[in-house]
């Protein structure tokens, strides 16, 4: 029997607490302690408020849910004493359907698990669409969680059970995410495709205007054009461009091709062995909510664009947003000299995939500021903030600048066994107190990170004091201000080091990017659209780089993050998202186009 938030709300506490038993296994103190706050605005309200007593219960309470859980397939299941709801969710996933062979593994996984973590393994085995995980994937979640520190399994855990407790929620509200799992099923489908040598290993890898690449690019204009945009086109670089009309002059009625658009989108291509949301998201929900106001033969007093851009992760060549690029007229001209690593010209490659590969092709697809309101991206968080949090959605405040160097401290190869170690000049020991101050002086400071991602000894062998250690530094952080200081205090090190332990070095910087705050106002937008969901607005910085970078330079813009699952991994093959959150990020960029169009009239 389903319900309704209204019912709820008109319910007295005692019956408000019948409506929503079983949302925590044998747990009922976590609805009434959340009733505190009733009656809820909105259905995410009701769940943080879940979540909030959870969050601040004291641990042994903690520890109590995660125990009140059953295992999975375990002597409840066989003996067939699980409550409704846990019958129903193992059920889905399969469970009660094991070989012996599997049952006997599933035991050994339950054995191991409690005798690390002294409680269940919990998963939400209905998983992200909700219809159910396959048991060679509950395994492998088994085997690989099996291996984390006890606290942060404690928390996983935890977060699991807040993801049951969601499903069984919507479940009794009989609420459906549509949007989100359209959005869930299109970046499966696109997933599909895959460049050859990764796609035989079920890894997806799909870089600069491969067939898998031009693949994509196909089904992505298929779409466009299925979902009800005016204009779809793949343009000169091979991003796919959807365009969906406003009204001409702000009428009801007509469309207005002149009148001013909103710029929106992500890139399609992907690093390689990655995950399927990263980028493709930006341009799936807002798909979706053209879809929508297509499909409700509605038009708002200004256009919408959305562009899925072909190239961000300067995978296959060097030439990193190669796609939002050509749209603020930064293309490099060397870029179409370029070779990849089978020696195949970029110029080449364009027009093997039928674009006309020349300057002037490219340059024609500059676009005028003056005709844009702005530039606003939906983008996976590849983090764990919200994770943590266990927050749907994140406002971006700014994404960070950064530097990359590469660089060599030389000193002295000698004996391991006859140098004294006061006669060393070790240039991996220099390299390695380096790491170390930037590890220290990057966490002194508030969103700024610092990483020696690279440390290589050329010829290294066991019995030989390093003579030479090849290193790279990537400094970020949200404001130049920030970034800089780090870049200076962190050359320092390394000149005080080399002078002190008396070895050379070189020091190359590869690549600087600005900072890009978010323009205020945007910001606020976005921020009063997640508000309006019932979702606690949280605000952060964006630690990684995005096509909205590229935006910046020519137009207003702001991002909106979307949390990922499995501890918000990303560019990984574990990169997951649920339709549940995507179902909310379709309605906030809804609520954003509400809001700018109500301002617009």
């Amino acid at each position: 029997m389903t319900t309704s938030l209204a019912a709820i709300n008109a319910a007295s506490t005692e019956h408000a607490a019948q409506l929503l038993h079983g949302l925590y296994e044998h747990s009922p103190w976590i609805v009434e302690q959340a009733l505190a706050q009733w009656p809820f605005t909105s259905v995410v309200q009701m769940q943080q408020a879940m979540v909030q007593v959870v969050s601040q219960a004291a641990p042994e309470a903690q520890i109590n849910l995660i125990r009140a859980h059953p295992e999975l397939a375990g002597i409840a299941m066989v003996s067939q004493t699980l409550t409704a709801e846990s019958s129903h969710e193992q059920n889905s996933a399969g469970l009660t359907h094991c070989s012996p062979q599997e049952l006997a593994q599933i035991q050994q996984l339950n054995a191991d698990y409690n005798a690390r973590f002294g409680f269940p393994f919990i998963l939400a085995v209905r998983g992200p669409r909700g219809t159910g995980l396959s048991r060679q994937q509950i395994m492998s979640t088994w085997q690989r969680r099996l291996l984390n520190p006890v606290d942060f399994e404690q928390a996983e855990a935890l977060r699991n059970i807040h993801r049951i407790a969601e499903i069984r929620l919507l479940d009794k509200l009989g609420m459906t995410p549509h949007q989100g799992n359209q959005v869930w099923d299109w970046a499966q489908a696109l997933a599909m495709h895959s460049d050859p040598e990764y796609k035989e290993q079920g890894q997806l890898t799909v870089t600069y205007l491969t067939d898998a690449h031009q693949a994509v690019a196909k089904q992505l204009r298929a779409w466009m054009q299925d979902g009800g945009f005016d204009d779809v086109r793949i343009d000169a670089v091979g991003n796919v461009v959807g365009v969906y009309h406003g009204t001409h002059h702000g009428s009801d009625h007509g469309t207005g091709k002149d009148t001013k658009r909103l710029l929106t989108g992500s890139h399609y291509d992907t690093v390689r062995n990655g995950g399927k949301y990263d980028g493709r998201l930006g341009i799936l929900v807002p798909m979706a909510v053209v879809a929508e106001l297509s499909r409700q033969g509605r038009r708002l007093p200004f256009g919408i664009e959305v562009v899925g851009f072909a190239e961000e992760e300067g995978q296959r060549y060097k030439a990193t947003f190669l796609g939002s690029g050509a749209l603020t007229g930064n293309f490099n001209p060397a870029w179409l000299d370029q070779q990849d690593a089978d020696g195949v010209r970029m110029q080449d490659a364009m027009r093997a995939a039928c674009l006309a590969g020349t300057l002037q092709a490219i340059a024609a697809e500059k676009r005028d500021p003056a005709r844009y309101l702005g530039f606003v991206e939906v983008h996976i968080e590849q983090g764990r903030v919200l994770n943590e949090r266990a927050l749907p959605l994140g406002v971006v405040t700014s994404i960070n600048g950064s530097l990359r160097y590469v660089g060599e401290v030389l000193g002295v190869s000698c004996h391991a066994g006859t140098t004294p170690m006061d006669r060393r000049r070790d240039a991996a020991c220099a390299v390695a107190e380096l790491a170390l101050f930037v590890e220290k002086r990057a966490a002194a400071v508030p969103d700024v990170v610092g990483t020696v991602g690279m440390l290589q000894v050329p010829a290294g062998s066991i019995n030989v004091v390093p003579g030479r250690c090849q290193f790279s530094l990537d400094l970020r952080a949200a404001t130049d201000a920030a970034r800089d200081a780090l870049d200076a205090d962190v050359c320092a090190a390394l000149a005080s080091n080399c002078e002190r332990r008396g070895l050379a070095y070189t020091l190359e910087c590869t690549n600087r990017v600005s900072a890009a705050p978010s323009h205020p106002a945007w910001q606020s937008r976005w921020e009063a659209a997640v508000h309006a969901l019932g979702v606690p607005v949280h605000c952060m910085p964006s630690g990684a780089g995005h096509d909205a970078m590229k935006l910046h330079e020519v137009m207003p813009q702001a991002m909106l993050f979307m949390r990922g699952m499995n501890s918000g991994i990303s560019h990984n093959p574990l990169e997951s998202i649920t339709a549940d959150d995507t179902e909310l990020c379709v309605r906030a960029f809804e609520q954003l186009l509400e809001k700018l169009a109500t301002n617009h009239r």
